[in-house]
């Protein structure tokens, strides 16, 4: 999701989206899993629906890969967590990396767990206004 401007925190992508405040931009990627059960992957994570979610089964760490195709900016990422309806699954950090590859991936934001439920929202500033990814 890019943003031309600060996204408000715990504002609600949709209604940002509808006013023009931000632009999803997920659809322009590949996006992979380091594992899911079956039923519970990409498409349930992208879905937009607030009942189904992406569920990891495997070894940590649980990774969710977003490659675009082209060089990308990418100001804010927006994630929704409930903590309150499965703490077990619900992560304990998140971690944006960018790269060109697999191999050179570097760190630029990480954010720890909230025990609520709502939409994050991860400025991913930098260098340029924004992450190239």
């Amino acid at each position: 999701m890019t943003t031309p401007n600060k996204t408000p925190p715990g504002a609600d992508p949709k209604q940002l989206e509808r006013t023009g405040t931000v632009r999803e931009i997920g659809s322009q990627a590949v996006w992979s899993l380091s594992s899911c059960k079956p039923g519970f992957g990409v498409d349930q994570l992208r879905d937009d629906n607030l009942e189904t979610y992406w569920q990891s089964d495997g070894s940590q760490p649980h990774l969710v890969n977003i490659q675009f195709r082209r060089k990308t900016t990418v100001k804010t990422l927006c994630i929704y967590a409930d903590y309150k309806s499965d703490e077990s699954y619900t992560p304990s950090k998140i971690s944006v990396r960018v790269g060109n590859n697999f191999h050179n991936l570097q760190e630029i934001r990480g954010k720890g767990r909230r025990e609520t439920a709502s939409c994050g929202h991860i400025q991913c500033r930098g260098l340029n206004s924004g992450a190239h990814v």
